[in-house]
């Protein structure tokens, strides 16, 4: 319990490997690796197909995906679509066969992007923690979804929960609709009208053997209070059966467990919480890890709608392609700072390179001579 959520995943790796096994399944296994670890996974499970034993691997990474399977079977909506070999192998035909579309509509933008003289939702000024982060100053406007890439480590998730006040900031200030804001802790960020999704939703966002209803509700449990401390739980039953409607929350009733959910599910129940608090202002952290590719262009949709009706967004993301994709402005992050930003214009849409550049120095330091 000690471990970080990479070194635990590795401990069930080990465990499973332990067994001498002669089929192993691993699912998701890489959800919270670093890069480092995954190359040394790919190592192993290069070495038991060398051994003769089996591979069943569950992945959402396409690239990892492309990089290990022999064949790779789709299934979707529970029911088995196919099989591709590996020289059948390609982007358009793997993911069309997940989600039932073709690629060019996973990523579809039907918000329009701010320009110059949308309005700025929050302004972020001096945001420093006293030791990784330093001096970290944006502005995000309303209707805008403005991603932060970086590196691991590079301190994307301590800016976020710094703005959402769920952890002390030595220095930097807050504007809200051009307004100082003062946040101290979550529920004031809440009350102020910022809502936060963090990356970990199993450990620090859901109540798993609570019900789903329970878990949509959690943020808004106010509204629902009536004299004599009772609570009006028709409301909150009506709220519960909305959300799982307009999100397309696959479950058998609002009442089972939010733990009984898959992961793309379990997310959007999320969502829906967050949603419900009707924030001005919407800080995602890895929106889509461990979810299912269908899963995922159902978040991005949801995230374009959101833009849509003018909530400004802020989205961390470890994928580039998502971010290329999603966002209509990135800040790069590189130890602890903004080392820049990559804007689209017209006819030059966002770049990866650019991003890398950013993330690891190279587009300072250049090449050596």
């Amino acid at each position: 319990s000690s471990l970080s959520l990479g070194e635990r995943q590795l401990v069930e790796i080990a465990r499973a490997l332990s067994t001498s096994a002669r089929i192993i399944v691993m699912d998701e296994p890489t959800t919270s690796l670093t890069s480092r670890e995954t190359d040394r996974l790919f190592e192993v499970i290069a070495t038991l197909k060398a051994q003769g034993i089996a591979i069943i691997y569950i992945s959402h990474r396409m690239e990892e995906v492309y990089q290990l399977a022999d064949r790779v079977s789709v299934l979707r909506d529970s029911g088995y679509v196919g099989t591709l070999e590996r020289a059948d192998l390609n982007a358009s035909r793997l993911v069309s066969m997940m989600v039932g579309r073709d690629l060019s509509a996973f990523y579809k933008k039907d918000h329009r992007p701010p320009d110059s003289q949308r309005r700025v939702a929050l302004s972020v000024r001096g945001m420093s923690d006293g030791g990784l982060l330093k001096d970290c100053s944006f502005d995000l406007h309303h209707g805008e979804v403005l991603a932060l890439a970086g590196l691991v480590g590079s301190g994307r998730t301590e800016l976020a929960r710094l703005i959402f006040g769920a952890d002390r900031r030595s220095a930097g200030e807050l504007e809200l609709d051009g307004k100082p804001l003062t946040i101290a802790s979550p529920r004031e960020a809440l009350e102020a009208g910022i809502a936060y999704l963090t990356e970990d939703r199993k450990e620090l966002g859901l109540f798993l053997d609570m019900s789903i209803s329970d878990n949509i509700n959690m943020g808004v449990l106010a509204k629902d209070a009536r004299a004599g401390g009772f609570r009006d739980f028709t409301a909150a039953d009506r709220r519960a059966a909305k959300a799982i409607a307009d999100l397309s929350i696959r479950t058998r009733s609002a009442q089972a467990n939010a733990g009984s959910l898959s992961g793309g599910n379990q997310q959007k129940v999320l969502l829906a919480r967050l949603l419900e608090t009707e924030p001005k202002v919407v800080i995602l952290d890895e929106p889509t890890r461990g979810v299912d590719v269908g899963a995922k262009s159902e978040i991005y949709r949801l995230i374009d709608s959101l833009a849509g009706r003018g909530i400004a967004i802020l989205m961390i993301s470890s994928e580039l392609p998502e971010v290329i994709g999603v966002a209509d402005r990135v800040l790069v992050m590189r130890d602890g700072a903004i080392a820049g930003e990559v804007t689209a214009s017209e006819g030059r849409p966002l770049r990866q390179e650019e991003i890398m550049e950013l993330a690891t120095g190279a587009a300072q330091e250049g090449p050596t001579r």
